[in-house]
């Protein structure tokens, strides 16, 4: 048996139906179907796509993802609805010392606008703010990704600024806004 098969399956209750599961090789067949099926879309918003060839390079990068968890480095769960993955929200890196976390996230484009998103982002802050390992949860995303910007205004998140020419996609550098919101640790 190998380390990845050891390791228990971390979850994360949202509601009787919806919960997130870290990444987990088992899940590498369905996760990838959603990413073909969503590549074209995706791609509009995220450079990674267009680079996804076989499972293969979903297996791996699941693997990659699970050892960054299991590390602390970074987290990636799948959200998953009715026992089928619909997207991935997961902290993309963490700074520990500064309790920091950045959030990323994709849902199919079937599963949108029914809140499945925000409860999935409000139960990954509420979990990792009440371990005490986040704080500060932040949100970057392109000033022109109307979707992504309303997500983080509609969980809580304030306007920090606006990070010129910060991201490439597409051929093109775009601006990225950059939104924090933070819980205030609780003294003993």
């Amino acid at each position: 048996m190998t380390e990845q098969q050891c390791l228990p399956d971390e979850q994360i209750p949202v509601t009787a139906e919806l919960s997130l599961h870290a990444a987990n090789e088992r899940y590498v067949a369905e996760l990838h179907q959603l990413v073909l099926k969503n590549r074209h879309w995706l791609q509009e918003s995220l450079n990674w796509p267009q680079f996804v060839g076989g499972e293969d390079d979903t297996r791996q990068n699941m693997l990659s993802n699970r050892m960054l968890h299991q590390r602390g480095y970074a987290k990636m769960f799948l959200i998953v609805l009715q026992n089928a993955v619909v997207g991935v929200i997961s902290f993309n890196s963490i700074e520990p010392l500064n309790k920091a976390g950045f959030i990323g996230y994709w849902l199919d484009q079937d599963a949108q606008g029914k809140g499945i998103l925000s409860a999935a982002l409000q139960a990954l802050m509420r979990y990792y703010a009440d371990q005490g390992e986040i704080r500060r949860f932040v949100i970057k995303c392109r000033v022109d990704n109307e979707r992504s910007n309303q997500v983080a205004l509609r969980n809580g998140f304030e306007l920090e600024g606006r990070l010129r020419q910060a991201e490439y996609l597409n051929g093109h550098y775009h601006d990225q806004n950059i939104y924090a919101r933070i819980f205030e640790e609780i003294s003993e």
